[in-house]
């Protein structure tokens, strides 16, 4: 860890100790492995972790296996998908003076790793005295017979001690979740919902504060000073008092359950399946309909415009990873470098750009548009799990950061070669935008079969009605 924050410690404990007296706080002692450390007998499980590594997880499915099966191991992979997918940069004038924060997405980037419970002091001690990561599992293996151990998968915070930015964003994380630091640090005392104090700490009546917050030792808050958390006023060096022992013996045991436990539900991952297989039998029939006529499309691009036939654009799908959308080629093959010279003619607010009468649109492309036959080659990117048939209109990145709660909502699930957006837009003037971010987070929202059907039916209906005029 960088020295400067090594170095920072609150009511005596520094970011290690403090995530041990987390863990403490439940019952249970952190083992780092390679560490030596005196194993508490009061202890009601041990964490076994990589060295340099924090983690906060709830451990209640775990606590269920551990009552009903009594495993003497449980060995867990813990899966961090809380990256938040951006990082944001200061940008400045010409001067230097700062202008405004900008905030660029990307995508999410999931964060692994490996730890175990025990209630076996023998264990932990084996785990404790092995330096090499695979020889310690290797002999975990070897100890605890198959029929013993179990293992589990959760989500969790995962942090590394050596990860610049980690100790911080943990203790960020920690204050946030920690509700009671006092079970663990008898130093620390409440002033006000979710604002703890050192002993040693000086805090006027007047002074106002917002929690979470910790203060530590040696602090000030005179009058009229203002803190508002997450945040850690750490320990003035001088200050800095001694850590006081854990209380093993005072601590309220673990909450055991007191049924069997019960699976969890499936039906949001069923109805997932279910609707990647409906896409996927839907793309089948609609390629199979459409695929003896992309000959003639693609001759009458050809003909009018030369190739490409077909038109590759990125665009973001789940999480955020970007793909190829395709479509049959329907403007000019200059497009991209017209659309500078008209960005003064845009019709539509927002992100995206739109001329009702576009120039860049080739004859064939207009009569590919009217029918929506250039959406046609989409089924090919449903069939390879970038789309589905039904979702948010795909957008590349650029589009994606004018919002971030409607990037986040639209990500989250597969675009769409049809939506709720495309199907329900009145195309007012200055609100198209607004409809586009609403009926998209409304389709998250409320998304089900049902209403893939209805939109889909909608969809059908335009198509059928342009096609008899």
């Amino acid at each position: 860890m960088a020295g400067a924050e090594a170095s920072q410690t609150v009511w005596g404990l520094d970011i290690a100790a403090l995530h041990g007296r987390f863990w403490a706080s439940r019952g249970v002692q952190v083992v780092w492995r390679g560490t030596a450390t005196e194993l508490a007998p009061d202890a009601e499980l041990y964490l076994l972790l990589e060295p340099g590594m924090l983690t906060i997880f709830r451990p209640a499915a775990v606590l269920d296996l551990i009552a009903w099966m009594d495993p003497d191991l449980t060995m867990i992979r813990l899966v961090d998908v809380h990256d938040p997918g951006y990082h944001e940069k200061v940008e400045s004038g010409p001067d230097g003076r700062f202008l405004r924060f900008r905030r660029e997405y990307r995508a999410r980037q999931a964060r692994s790793a490996r730890c175990a419970l025990t209630t076996d002091r023998e264990i932990a001690t084996t785990w404790q005295v092995t330096t090499d990561s695979a020889e310690a599992w290797r002999r975990l293996r070897r100890l605890v017979p198959r029929d013993r151990r179990y293992a589990a998968s959760l989500r969790a915070r995962v942090y590394y001690m050596d990860a610049p930015g980690d100790p911080l964003r943990f203790v960020r994380h920690l204050v946030r979740v920690w509700t009671r630091p006092d079970s663990t640090v008898l130093r620390a005392h409440r002033l006000a919902p979710k604002v703890w104090a050192d002993e040693d700490a000086t805090v006027s009546a007047s002074a106002r504060l917002v929690g979470p917050l910790w203060i530590g030792a040696g602090r000030s808050a005179e009058d009229g000073i203002s803190a508002v958390g997450p945040a850690v006023m750490w320990d003035v060096p001088d200050a800095r008092p001694a850590a006081d022992a854990i209380p093993w013996l005072e601590l309220e045991p673990l909450p055991l359950p007191d049924a069997p436990p019960r699976p969890a539900p499936r039906r949001g991952r069923l109805g997932r399946v279910f609707k990647r297989g409906f896409d996927i039998a839907f793309s089948l029939g609609a390629l199979a309909v459409t695929l003896p006529f992309y000959p003639i499309v693609a001759a009458a691009i050809v003909a009018e415009d030369g190739f490409p036939v077909f038109f590759r654009h990125g665009r973001e799908t789940l999480g955020g990873r970007e793909f190829g959308c395709i479509k049959f080629r329907s403007m000019r093959r200059d497009a991209e470098r017209i659309k500078q010279q008209l960005a003064a003619r845009n019709e539509a607010d927002g992100p995206q750009f739109f001329m009702k009468e576009d120039p860049r649109l080739t004859r064939v492309g207009r009569f590919l548009r009217k029918y929506q036959i250039d959406e046609w080659p989409q089924f090919i990117n449903v069939l390879r799990g970038d789309m589905s048939v039904v979702g948010p209109r795909p957008s590349p990145y650029k589009e994606n950061q004018f919002c971030p709660p409607w990037r986040e909502a639209r990500l989250s699930v597969r675009p769409g070669v049809t939506g709720l957006w495309q199907t329900s837009r009145t195309r007012q003037a200055g609100a198209d935008f607004q409809e586009w971010i609403r009926f998209d987070i409304e389709y998250v929202e409320k998304q089900s079969f049902w209403l893939d059907l209805r939109i889909l039916v909608r969809t059908l209906t335009v198509v059928f009605r342009e096609v008899a005029r």
